[in-house]
Protein backbone atom coordinates (compact mmCIF):
# COMPACT_ATOMS: atom_id res chain seq x y z
CA UNK A 1 0.00 0.00 0.00
CA UNK A 2 0.99 3.61 -0.36
CA UNK A 3 0.30 7.17 -0.80
CA UNK A 4 -1.35 7.52 -4.60
CA UNK A 5 -0.95 11.28 -4.75
CA UNK A 6 -1.62 14.43 -1.76
CA UNK A 7 -3.24 17.39 -3.30
CA UNK A 8 -3.66 21.03 -2.40
CA UNK A 9 -5.01 23.98 -2.72
CA UNK A 10 -3.54 27.39 -4.26
CA UNK A 11 -4.50 30.75 -5.35
CA UNK A 12 -1.99 30.75 -8.23
CA UNK A 13 -1.79 27.45 -10.44
CA UNK A 14 1.24 28.39 -12.48
CA UNK A 15 3.74 30.35 -9.64
CA UNK A 16 2.78 27.07 -7.71
CA UNK A 17 3.59 25.05 -10.54
CA UNK A 18 6.75 26.60 -11.37
CA UNK A 19 7.66 26.97 -7.47
CA UNK A 20 7.46 23.30 -7.71
CA UNK A 21 9.17 22.61 -10.94
CA UNK A 22 12.32 25.16 -10.22
CA UNK A 23 13.19 24.40 -6.48
CA UNK A 24 12.23 20.10 -6.64
CA UNK A 25 12.71 19.57 -10.46
CA UNK A 26 8.89 18.11 -10.84
CA UNK A 27 7.83 17.20 -13.49
CA UNK A 28 4.53 19.73 -14.20
CA UNK A 29 1.87 17.60 -16.06
CA UNK A 30 -0.89 19.66 -18.11
CA UNK A 31 -3.98 21.78 -16.38
CA UNK A 32 -7.07 19.34 -16.70
CA UNK A 33 -10.39 21.80 -16.38
CA UNK A 34 -13.53 19.98 -14.88
CA UNK A 35 -16.54 20.32 -16.80
CA UNK A 36 -18.81 19.29 -13.79
CA UNK A 37 -17.33 22.00 -11.67
CA UNK A 38 -16.77 25.27 -13.56
CA UNK A 39 -14.03 27.24 -12.94
CA UNK A 40 -11.69 24.08 -11.05
CA UNK A 41 -8.32 23.68 -12.44
CA UNK A 42 -5.65 21.25 -11.48
CA UNK A 43 -2.44 19.79 -12.51
CA UNK A 44 -0.31 17.28 -11.24
CA UNK A 45 3.48 17.35 -10.09
CA UNK A 46 5.40 14.55 -9.84
CA UNK A 47 8.73 14.50 -7.95
CA UNK A 48 11.84 14.36 -9.45
CA UNK A 49 13.12 10.35 -10.16
CA UNK A 50 9.57 9.37 -10.33
CA UNK A 51 8.42 10.39 -6.71
CA UNK A 52 5.48 11.02 -4.90
CA UNK A 53 3.01 13.19 -6.69
CA UNK A 54 1.09 16.34 -5.67
CA UNK A 55 -2.31 17.45 -7.16
CA UNK A 56 -2.37 21.42 -7.19
CA UNK A 57 -5.87 22.40 -7.19
CA UNK A 58 -7.45 26.07 -7.16
CA UNK A 59 -10.46 27.59 -8.08
CA UNK A 60 -12.23 30.68 -8.41
CA UNK A 61 -13.64 30.53 -4.77
CA UNK A 62 -10.29 30.21 -3.31
CA UNK A 63 -9.42 33.69 -3.98
CA UNK A 64 -11.89 34.56 -0.67
CA UNK A 65 -11.12 31.32 1.00
CA UNK A 66 -9.18 32.47 4.75
CA UNK A 67 -5.67 31.33 4.87
CA UNK A 68 -5.65 30.81 8.53
CA UNK A 69 -4.94 27.68 10.12
CA UNK A 70 -8.02 24.55 9.62
CA UNK A 71 -8.45 21.09 10.20
CA UNK A 72 -6.88 18.77 7.53
CA UNK A 73 -3.25 18.57 6.40
CA UNK A 74 -0.68 21.31 7.85
CA UNK A 75 2.31 20.83 5.81
CA UNK A 76 4.24 18.49 3.31
CA UNK A 77 7.61 17.38 4.26
CA UNK A 78 9.97 16.01 1.29
CA UNK A 79 13.05 14.39 1.55
CA UNK A 80 16.69 15.62 -0.57
CA UNK A 81 18.74 12.94 1.19
CA UNK A 82 21.15 14.88 2.99
CA UNK A 83 21.92 17.74 5.42
CA UNK A 84 23.78 19.43 2.53
CA UNK A 85 21.35 19.06 0.08
CA UNK A 86 18.38 21.42 3.01
CA UNK A 87 21.47 24.00 3.28
CA UNK A 88 21.46 24.72 0.00
CA UNK A 89 17.75 24.56 -0.58
CA UNK A 90 17.32 26.56 2.35
CA UNK A 91 20.14 29.14 1.54
CA UNK A 92 18.18 29.54 -2.10
CA UNK A 93 14.97 30.04 -1.00
CA UNK A 94 16.82 32.83 1.95
CA UNK A 95 17.86 34.46 -0.92
CA UNK A 96 14.38 34.19 -2.47
CA UNK A 97 12.52 35.36 0.62
CA UNK A 98 10.80 31.50 1.04
CA UNK A 99 12.42 30.61 4.40
CA UNK A 100 10.13 30.25 7.21
CA UNK A 101 12.71 28.26 9.91
CA UNK A 102 16.47 27.83 8.97
CA UNK A 103 17.80 24.13 9.30
CA UNK A 104 18.09 22.71 12.65
CA UNK A 105 17.94 19.60 14.47
CA UNK A 106 14.22 18.59 15.28
CA UNK A 107 13.34 17.24 18.62
CA UNK A 108 11.80 14.51 16.80
CA UNK A 109 15.37 13.51 15.02
CA UNK A 110 14.98 15.45 12.02
CA UNK A 111 17.46 17.70 9.70
CA UNK A 112 14.90 20.01 8.34
CA UNK A 113 14.23 23.52 7.00
CA UNK A 114 10.97 24.72 6.14
CA UNK A 115 10.20 26.80 3.42
CA UNK A 116 7.01 28.29 1.50
CA UNK A 117 5.23 27.88 -1.17
CA UNK A 118 4.13 31.14 -3.38
CA UNK A 119 0.80 30.84 -1.42
CA UNK A 120 2.76 30.47 2.14
CA UNK A 121 1.66 26.80 2.27
CA UNK A 122 4.98 25.37 4.74
CA UNK A 123 7.18 22.71 3.04
CA UNK A 124 9.25 20.85 5.31
CA UNK A 125 12.72 19.68 3.71
CA UNK A 126 14.19 16.99 5.20
CA UNK A 127 17.63 15.34 4.93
Amino acid sequence: MHIAHTALWTRDMEAAAIFWRDYFGAEVGEAYYSQRRPGFVSRFITLAGGGAKIELMTGPWIETAPAADHVGWDHIAVSLGNAEAVDRLAERCRADGLLLSPPRMTGDGFYEAVIAMPDGIPIEVTA
